[in-house]
């Protein structure tokens, strides 16, 4: 398990022998692993391989008894034998689950360090703060934190059907669930009930809350909310969503991937979890 500290004792950390550490190698948006016997995953472990140039090395906390860090290499760094740079998505069902909740912090704070260089407020370079996430900047001092984005994710129901969504960059035959980025001075309820009619003209009742998912594609927090279907006709943006259709339990589309918020809420309706 990945024990995350606001403030990571990165003395300790860095005091840690070469061996013992356990490295997130992010190529861009790919991490390095090594492939295991029976289709697993794992980071890569011990020394730093001699032929990478790496810079900004993340203290992420201790997993598995050990300190682990995110650290980014160069565009060309060529993977070592036996190992390779794979997207960080297909690798959830990949790397056990510490692993990959490790591998997803760092690749949020990759993302971060890579593209929070320079201070918004007056264009100086900034500069990592030691023991914590903070980025200050070199001339005011202004402190920069890495961004989460807050996104309601809906899933609407109405009798034995549930309304779902296609975006263009979905597989083949995939659909998803109402999902929208919070505006400022919005509440993610508000947001929630909004994007369902923004997209696709539903209005929708009795709002409850599911759960919630960091989802480190590139830094959301997905709110998930289950909502009764309260009437309006089904009209499409075409600006966001290539189809919208209601489905019936017995004949489902293809859904997203098990490790997401939409599919586990999909899963839970199709059950009769949220039947009163």
């Amino acid at each position: 398990m990945l024990q995350n500290r606001a403030v990571f004792e990165a003395k300790t950390a860095l005091q840690a022998k070469d061996d013992q550490r356990i490295w997130f190698l992010f190529r861009g948006e790919e991490l390095l692993v090594r492939d295991q016997e029976g289709q697993r995953a794992t980071p890569w472990v011990g020394p730093l391989p001699a032929s990478f140039e790496t810079r900004d090395e993340l203290a992420l906390g201790v997993l598995d008894g050990k300190p682990a860090f995110a650290c980014i290499v160069s565009d060309d760094a060529i993977a070592p034998e036996g190992t390779r740079f794979s997207p960080l998505r297909p690798l959830h069902a990949l790397l056990d689950a510490s692993a990959f909740d490790a591998a997803s912090l760092g690749a949020q704070l990759v993302y971060f360090a890579r593209h929070y260089r320079f201070c918004a407020r007056c264009a100086h370079p900034l500069e990592a703060v030691a023991d914590s996430r903070v980025r200050r900047c070199t001339s005011c001092a202004h402190e920069w934190y890495p961004r989460v984005s807050p996104c309601a994710i809906v899933l609407i129901h109405h009798d034995d059907r549930l309304l779902m969504t296609r975006q263009a960059r979905y597989p083949a035959g995939m659909y998803g669930l109402v999902a929208g980025f919070v505006e400022p001075n919005e509440s993610v309820e508000a947001c929630a009930a909004r994007e369902a009619l923004e997209e696709c003209g539903a209005r929708v009742r009795d709002v409850r809350y599911f759960g919630s998912q960091p989802w480190p594609f590139p830094h959301q927090l997905m709110v998930g909310f289950i909502a009764e279907y309260d009437g309006g006709e089904l009209i499409v943006d075409r600006g966001e969503l290539e189809d919208a259709r209601w489905f019936s339990r017995d004949a489902l589309p293809t859904l997203p991937p098990p490790v997401s918020i939409a599919r586990k809420m999909i899963d839970a309706w199709s059950r009769g979890d949220f039947e009163r």
